[in-house]
C-alpha cells in the first residue's frame, strides 16, 4: 500500500505561466547575447580563457563553460522557468547548486540560492549566489559567493572580470 512505502509517490509536474515579453527582454535576451568566447587577465597579467558561452537546445538554454580546457573547468546551464531565470552550476567540488533570478536591475542580474544536489556534508562548501553585471556587449563581471552551513562565506568570493575575445 502507498501508506507503507518509504518512497512516497512524487508530486506531479509543476506548471508555470510562460515568461512575459518583458521578462524575456530583461533576463533572457541579455544573457543569450553573451554567446561567444570570453577571457580574463590572470594574476600574472596574462589573458586566459574564462568563459565559453553557447545558446543551444533550440534556443532554450545557455551553456556556459567556466575556465574551458583548464583543470577546473565547470559548467553552468541557464534556462527560463516561467518568468524566472534559473542557473545550475556543475561545480568542480562535485555538487550542483541551483540559483534563481526573479528580475534584472538594469544591467545586473542577481541569482540567489534555490537548492543544491549531491551535498555530502552540512559544512561542505557550495556556490550559493552569483551576481552578473553586463557592463556592455564586450565586458561582464561575475561575482560568485560560496556558502557553507547555509550561510554566505565571505572568505570565498570570486570575481571574474571578463572581456569578449576578439
Amino acid at each position: 500500500a502507498a501508506g507503507c512505502s518509504s518512497n512516497p509517490e512524487p508530486a506531479g509536474p509543476v506548471v508555470v505561466p510562460a515568461a512575459t515579453a518583458e521578462q524575456k527582454k530583461t533576463l533572457w535576451d541579455p544573457l543569450a547575447a553573451l554567446a561567444g568566447e570570453w577571457e580574463m587577465t590572470d594574476d600574472k597579467g596574462n589573458k586566459v580563457p574564462a568563459l565559453s558561452i553557447v545558446v543551444t537546445s533550440a534556443g532554450s538554454i545557455v551553456h556556459e563553460r567556466l575556465f574551458p580546457g583548464g583543470g577546473h573547468e565547470m559548467t553552468n546551464i541557464y534556462h527560463m522557468d516561467g518568468g524566472e531565470l534559473v542557473l545550475t552550476h556543475y561545480c568542480a567540488m562535485g555538487n550542483q547548486p541551483t540559483m534563481r533570478a526573479k528580475a534584472a536591475n538594469g544591467n545586473e542580474i542577481v541569482f540567489t540560492f534555490d537548492g543544491v544536489t549531491n551535498l555530502r556534508a552540512v559544512d561542505e562548501m557550495y556556490m550559493g549566489s552569483m551576481k552578473l553585471v553586463i557592463t556592455d556587449k564586450d565586458h561582464i563581471v561575475q561575482t560568485w559567493t560560496s556558502y557553507k552551513n547555509g550561510k554566505a562565506d565571505p572568505s570565498f568570493e570570486v570575481t571574474m572580470n571578463c572581456e569578449r575575445k576578439k
